[in-house]
């Protein structure tokens, strides 16, 4: 399984107020609403140009401040299943994997990624693969097969990262917890419920 995306690159301490802003979390509880709202406060054209697909690059302690699980949920209603970041605040870090959003640690690509290059991440080989082909940076293809992993003209840095659990990876192919819960169970035939969270 792999990951081919282009990158929306953020900094340090980017916290859950800014990417589901607080004033949300008690009038907005139909998730569909969600992406129209995300990061507006940190990049108010985020939510305008983000494409299914798209990767999230951050800085040290992503998802840091309110635990809430609204962030995730709008990150992935977006169609983003990807953020690379130095590191990620733990709670946050969860709230993506059972959601199906994938939190990648890898420092190292993180310095390398600039705004909008496409980079692909690999979980099968757990590295990520960042560069550029006949001096356009980019890696990859619409998650097909990967022309510059063979060319010669390209300049090409591949950075590891921790490999992830075989429990992580069932999660996260499935979509999230619950979607992976389904199939264990056999109820994935069946409609799924309305997600809204209750403002209280």
């Amino acid at each position: 399984m792999h990951f081919t995306g282009r990158c929306w690159v953020y900094g340090d301490d980017v916290n859950t107020d800014v990417i589901f802003p607080g004033k949300y979390t008690y009038t907005l509880t139909d998730i569909n609403q969600f992406a129209a709202h995300a990061l507006e406060d940190l990049d108010p054209d985020f939510a305008k140009q983000v494409q299914p697909g798209d990767i999230i690059v951050g800085g040290k302690n992503f998802g840091c401040g309110s635990s809430r699980e609204q962030a995730a949920v709008c990150i992935k209603m977006c169609g983003v299943r990807v953020i690379v970041a130095k590191s990620f605040a733990r709670i946050f870090f969860r709230n993506c994997i059972n959601n199906g959003v994938l939190p990648i640690v890898c420092p190292e690509a993180v310095d390398a990624i600039r705004k909008d290059d496409v980079i692909t991440v690999d979980l099968e080989r757990s590295v990520i693969r960042v560069g550029s082909v006949n001096g356009v940076r980019g890696v990859g293809s619409s998650g097909t097969a990967d022309p510059i992993a063979t060319s010669d003209t390209g300049s090409v840095r591949t950075f590891s990262f921790p490999p992830l659990s075989a429990s992580v990876m069932a999660i996260i192919e499935a979509g999230g917890l619950i979607p992976m819960l389904r199939r264990k169970l056999g109820t994935e035939h069946l409609p799924m419920p309305e997600v809204k969270f209750v403002a209280e």
